[in-house]
């Protein structure tokens, strides 16, 4: 009877490091989100940032919970940078890169295969995501917004890029951190 009640403690302790695992790792992503995204070269009607790597990087360590730092920190970002229009769309679009990819790369091991699509994915979101927000009647609309599409495509591609080396460079952590199979399984 001892024996069962003390691996019933062990396994709620487990449960409330995970979830605080989670939370102190959310946090740390949502600030690198955002002071990378910070990291910005103007174009004409925004910047191009560095920030989807770091958003990425989260979704290999934290599965579809990267929603969260996703959103705030990209959000932030957008306050800071005197973009207030921008945070509703940004909170949405960053958000569910962050869960899509999530979604994809989640797990014990993940290929090369689906590290690249969870990049891709992720990365299209945005593009055709603040796209269709540009394209809006007040914001820009669609022949303005089309402007943006290199200069998004661009930061995607910079974005996969810090995002393959944040997979390998998480790769070891990962494991050490959060056993094999990951923070966000119960």
């Amino acid at each position: 009877m001892i024996d069962k009640a003390r691996a019933h403690t062990q396994d709620k302790l487990s449960k409330y490091r995970k979830h605080l695992l989670r939370l102190a790792l959310s946090g740390i992503f949502a600030a690198a989100i955002f002071v990378f995204t910070q990291i910005r070269f103007p174009t004409a009607i925004g910047y191009v940032n560095l920030g989807d790597g770091f958003i990425l990087g989260a979704s290999f360590l934290l599965g579809p919970w990267a929603f969260f730092p996703a959103a705030i920190g990209s959000a932030l970002a957008d306050l800071m940078a005197g973009y207030p229009v921008y945070i509703p769309a940004t909170f949405l679009i960053k958000g569910i890169m962050g869960l899509v990819a999530g979604i994809l790369i989640h797990g014990k091991s993940v290929g090369v295969i689906r590290k690249l699509s969870a990049c891709i994915i992720a990365e299209l979101i945005m593009v055709i995501g603040y796209f269709g927000f540009e394209a809006l009647p007040f914001m820009y609309g669609p022949t303005a917004a089309a402007g943006s599409v290199i200069p998004n495509l661009v930061q995607a591609a910079a974005g996969a890029l810090i995002g393959f080396i944040m997979f390998s460079a998480l790769r070891i952590p990962k494991e050490r951190l959060l056993g094999t199979a990951g923070v966000v399984e119960s």
